[in-house]
């Protein structure tokens, strides 16, 4: 499939410090939260670096692989292989469906017209902010679900992240750990690190799936922008970390979300570029 003109990149300049500084951002922001902030991460390639819709989609779905694969060795020492072997059943139960969810997510983006995935995106964002105020804020415990309805319910939920994790282009932990935790009942440090045994195979899907279309060249072609952008993301994550719990959840959890309501309102707006010059 040859590319199409509507997903390679827009005109803006890429400068590499303006995208290390960007990504640093970005990680800082997410790693406040303890995750990624892919979610905010989308926007800026829209909006900023001027990526089209499904361009951005696909880079920002390569940077959450990279910084997943980076997170996953240091989530692992701190909550080790034995102690998340009594929940493999949790795992396998969720993959079931996100498996399937992050395939069908990325054929039906790259099928999208780019004024609907916009506005699908949009609508993703705006859910995400959501999501993001009910995880900190709310009080999370388990539904107490059990057996067969347990077990369809977990699929469906899987479903429905590895959709949204595919068209999005992020990790999914925003939507993973609570499910996690009100589904299975684990706490939320086990559900982090389930979150990420889950979420990687399930972006390997969708990364596959993306790989089939001619718009996959947008990585090829950015792939040093790429690469500097998730570098930055990693080490803003590390900052980020470091500074968890220095602004309290009441002041940071509303501006994030507003920040995230604000980009849907703008990426809602958004047009494909007029010009595909890169």
């Amino acid at each position: 499939m040859t590319s199409r003109p509507n997903v390679l990149p827009g005109r803006t300049a890429r400068s590499m410090p303006v995208a290390f500084g960007c990504g640093a951002v970005v990680g800082v922001l997410g790693g406040m939260i303890g995750l990624g902030g892919a979610e905010f991460r989308l926007p800026l390639l829209i909006s900023v670096f001027g990526f089209a819709a499904l361009a951005a989609v696909i880079l920002n779905k390569a940077m959450s692989l990279i910084v997943v694969l980076t997170a996953l060795p240091a989530r692992l020492a701190a909550v080790s292989f034995a102690d998340l072997a009594p929940h493999w059943t949790v795992a396998v139960n969720l993959l079931a469906g996100s498996l399937l969810g992050a395939w069908a997510g990325a054929a039906w983006a790259v099928r999208m017209r780019t004024s609907t995935l916009y506005k699908v995106l949009a609508v993703l964002m705006v859910a995400m902010a959501g999501a993001l105020v009910y995880t900190h804020t709310a009080h999370l415990g388990g539904l107490g679900l059990a057996g067969p309805l347990l077990a369809v319910i977990g699929v469906a939920a899987g479903f429905g992240i590895g959709v949204v994790s595919a068209i999005m282009g992020v990790a999914g932990g925003e939507l993973l750990i609570p499910t996690i935790v009100l589904l299975y009942g684990v706490d939320i440090k086990t559900a982090g690190s389930l979150s990420l045994l889950v979420s990687l195979p399930t972006m390997l899907v969708a990364f596959a799936r993306y790989s089939r279309d001619g718009s996959f060249a947008v990585l090829r072609t950015n792939l040093r922008f790429a690469l500097v952008l998730a570098t930055g993301s990693i080490a803003g994550a590390l900052l980020g970390g470091l500074l968890l719990g220095t602004v309290p959840d009441k002041a940071l959890i509303p501006a994030l979300a507003v920040i995230l309501l604000i980009s849907a309102i703008k990426i809602a707006r958004h047009t494909a570029p007029a010009s595909t010059a890169g």
